[in-house]
């Protein structure tokens, strides 16, 4: 990626800019529109900036999964400028612009951090009032959270603005947070999952000053919305980097304080990287087959098959083993069944063929996910695939059709009794 020689020595508040010869991203890569939106912006005399992810990725030859737009417009102005527009947020104000069904863009006003001396004197108002000081773009670039996400695109002059030294971040393939790291981790707990996320998917490395904050600030993790942490969890099975930020977590003493203290088995991160796999093939994230496998591990030392335990103490075992976290993230209890489930099918499987209800087992609809859970285990462990194998044959066997003929139902029509009419008195 080039950069310009002439803004080597600028003053600090003035940023580097990158005209349109000096970098790669084409308005052919943008979406058309988006591109709608910011030529109408500009048209109207407003500033309109392609920002945050999409700026970021398009720089590094990805495709974005959505684009976001800011300008200097407030809200209102914005949507009197679209009819397919309409306001969202109490307390962050956005403007969402619709095109079809499916397609939402966003479009933000530039914020700024108010100044001490602005705060009103109800404490209770400074929520509000913080998320909504609109500012300059250099301004909302430093609210921003790492720098290579606070790059922007200028439709005016098709230039990259770079206020916070994004572009030499992205050149050395480096991640860095905008301020003190360990202020704002403070501010925003969730903020250090986000960097091994960025630092997984991008393949970017850790400067010494995050690497520092996230250990001396893993414990805040403990406090944040646990809603929030499962949906970032979800999020990194979907992006399809779970078991390398889990087990980056687990070595920086985040994992425990974010999973309530949770502690990872012999396999488990090796199990997440090929659920993942599975995942990826089969296009859809299965909670509940996750939730399995973060507990596997644990369910072998309380149930081991050598022990011949009774089905109904192993899945007393299980459930005991998961209500605890599922509890902590309130899952619902038809996920925790699922879970449940996939670990006592484990079992059986585990235990061979020749056992009590093994017809009724194989006929059950939720085999197959079972039997593929205990596949990915079996490979996750070292463990025989011919057992996988052999109860494979079992399960197409029980489905193929039967040679013997169908049992006709009998349709003999019974008919009722004939009711004897009264006579009538002479």
């Amino acid at each position: 990626m080039a950069t310009s020689s002439s803004n080597t020595n600028q003053p600090a508040d003035t940023p580097t800019i990158l005209p349109r010869s000096a970098h790669s991203l084409s308005r052919n890569q943008i979406d058309e529109n988006t591109l709608k939106i910011l030529y109408r912006l500009h048209r109207h005399g407003y500033l309109a900036y392609l920002v945050g992810g999409s700026v970021r990725d398009l720089l590094l030859g990805r495709t974005p999964k959505d684009f976001d737009v800011g300008t200097d417009a407030t809200p209102q102005q914005v949507r009197k400028l679209f009819r397919n527009c309409f306001l969202v947020g109490r307390r962050f104000r956005l403007a969402h612009i619709r095109f079809g069904r499916d397609q939402v863009i966003e479009v933000a006003t530039f914020r700024r951090h108010p100044r001490p001396d602005e705060f009103p004197e109800d404490p209770a108002e400074h929520s509000f009032f913080v998320q909504n000081q609109f500012g300059t773009p250099r301004e909302d670039a430093f609210r921003r959270d790492f720098t290579i996400n606070a790059l922007f695109y200028n439709i005016a002059d098709f230039s990259i603005v770079d206020h916070v030294g994004g572009l030499k971040d992205l050149e050395n393939r480096q991640l860095r947070v905008i301020g003190d790291p360990q202020v704002r981790f403070a501010e925003d707990p969730v903020r250090m999952l986000r960097a091994l996320e960025f630092s997984a998917r991008l393949d970017f490395s850790l400067d010494e000053e995050i690497l520092e904050g996230l250990t001396k600030q893993a414990p805040l993790l403990a406090g944040a919305a646990p809603a929030r942490v499962r949906e970032k969890l979800l999020q990194f099975f979907r992006l399809g980097v779970a078991a390398e930020v889990l087990q980056r977590a687990h070595s920086l003493g985040l994992l425990q304080p974010m999973m309530a203290g949770y502690q990872p088995g012999e396999t488990t991160f090796k199990l997440l990287e090929l659920l993942n796999k599975h995942f990826k093939k089969t296009g859809a994230i299965d909670e509940g087959m996750i939730l399995a496998a973060l507990f596997i591990d644990r369910f072998w030392h309380k149930c081991p098959v050598q022990a011949s335990l009774p089905i109904g103490e192993v899945l007393q075992s299980a459930g005991h083993l998961l209500t605890p976290y599922c509890t902590y993230f309130r899952m619902a209890h038809g996920l925790r069944h699922q879970a449940r489930e996939l670990l006592v099918s484990c079992y059986r499987f585990a235990r061979g063929l020749g056992h009590r209800g093994q017809k009724r087992f194989l006929q059950n609809s939720a085999t197959p996910r079972s039997l593929e859970m205990f596949r990915l285990w079996t490979k996750a462990s070292g463990g025989d695939p011919a057992l996988v194998d052999i109860w494979q044959k079992a399960l197409h066997a029980d489905h193929e059709p039967s040679d013997k003929p169908a049992r006709q139902p009998n349709h003999r029509t019974h008919r009722r009794p004939r009711r004897r009419r009264r006579k009538k008195p002479v």
